[in-house]
């Protein structure tokens, strides 16, 4: 789950990590009220779940009253774009204001879970304020790491290590070593994905402050922290991905238009694979879970074809636990009550797979029925095909 930046920042103050003095704004209001009380030159910072909002024009200065105004105006409720906003852009309803900083370097900081080693890493460097991937890619010789110990978590020569490679000396070198110790603070105490400090700068006056930071929680440990919950914005979210959130099913919605329904992660990347392999995009990942209900079914081809997009659907479900033969009926029922244009592909396999096949073929619905799953990926490429052929 992602959080906005100044939400960010109160976890970290209540972490004793600085920040700069701000406050948040939900209306154009709050906003010169906020710009008055924080003073001038103030910041004034378009709050979005996407990076990059400086070079898209979300960061603004303003020296005075009027111009804290009029770049209220023109940043609330905008269409923001930047590089992790995808075309379709963002609008912006909140607003960060903050005092403006004397600054003397800038720095990047930030924690995650390198899955390769199944264990938190700390990634640090001189270049601050430029994205991690463009680091890694132009300088990667510049960005330096210490894992986490397990049990132990990050000590303090891995600590020290790290603020030897930020290149601090002297009294900030002592602040940047309790600075990264609380910023794992709360990546450990927070259940987080990802804190990210970009950037973190040292002032004129040799303070250093988080200027910017974003936290991503991991969704399996939210029973841990319902007070986080309050802080999901649903309009940054796709509205797509949070209907399926309320039937506890996997969704993400992708670029393509062959829709897809699986059962279980796995199954489903590989899915999405092999329509990639033979030409076609997949529009979705869809993982309905290890029991495909009748209901299941239904919310979930609900959900996939809210989505112009789609010119196909590819159910792709394995009988373990569950029985071929049941999905099959419950797909059955679910397209029963509903009125449903799009080509559907069906593979079955598994535990009664032949009895599924019966109950498909023997329905009144017209299903594509495939023996395998290069097949069915065929199939399901070539509908989605001539569907948006028929389109033009």
């Amino acid at each position: 789950m992602k959080i906005h930046e100044y939400q960010s920042k109160e976890i970290l103050k209540k972490f004793s990590v600085n920040i700069p003095k701000g406050k948040p704004a939900l209306s154009k209001e709050e906003a010169i009220l906020a710009a008055d009380e924080v003073a001038y030159p103030c910041v004034i910072k378009a709050q979005i779940h996407a990076g990059g909002r400086g070079k898209g024009g979300g960061v603004k200065v303003a020296k005075s009253r009027v111009e804290a105004i009029s770049i209220i105006n023109e940043l609330f409720g905008k269409r923001l774009f930047t590089v992790q906003t995808g075309p379709e852009g963002k609008i912006v309803n909140r607003l960060l204001i903050e005092e403006a900083i004397n600054i003397d370097r800038e720095l990047y900081v930030s924690i995650v879970i390198d899955r390769e080693k199944a264990l938190p890493v700390m990634m640090v460097s001189t270049e601050g304020g430029v994205e991690i991937e463009k680091i890694a890619k132009e300088t990667p010789e510049k960005i330096v790491k210490e894992y986490a110990i397990p049990g132990l978590g990050l000590q303090s020569y891995q600590l020290r290590q790290l603020a030897f490679a930020l290149e601090l000396e002297g009294q900030v070198l002592k602040k940047g070593i309790k600075f990264l110790a609380s910023l794992f603070n709360v990546f450990r105490r927070t259940d987080a994905s990802l804190v990210e400090v970009n950037p973190l700068v040292i002032t004129a006056n040799d303070e250093i402050i988080a200027l910017d930071a974003k936290i991503n929680f991991d969704d399996n440990s939210l029973f841990r922290h319902k007070e986080f919950l309050e802080l999901r914005d649903l309009s940054e979210e796709e509205p797509s991905e949070v209907e399926a959130s309320k039937y506890n099913l996997n969704y993400i919605r992708l670029s393509g238009n062959v829709g897809c329904m699986v059962n279980g992660a796995g199954l489903a990347m590989a899915t999405m694979d092999i329509i990639k392999l033979f030409g076609g995009e997949p529009a979705n990942f869809l993982d309905v879970g290890g029991i495909a209900s009748s209901e299941t079914v239904t919310n979930g081809f609900r959900i996939l074809l809210s989505d112009p997009t789609v010119k196909a659907v590819l159910i792709n479900i394995f009988g373990g636990i569950v029985r071929c033969d049941r999905v099959a009926l419950g797909i059955v029922d679910a397209l029963r009550t509903m009125d449903i244009e799009t080509p559907i592909v069906v593979r079955l396999e598994g535990t009664n797979a032949k009895e599924a096949s019966k109950i498909l073929s023997e329905s009144s619905l017209n299903f594509i029925i495939a023996k395998d799953l290069k097949e069915a990926a065929e199939k399901a490429v070539s509908a989605a095909n001539i569907q948006r052929s028929s389109k033009l």
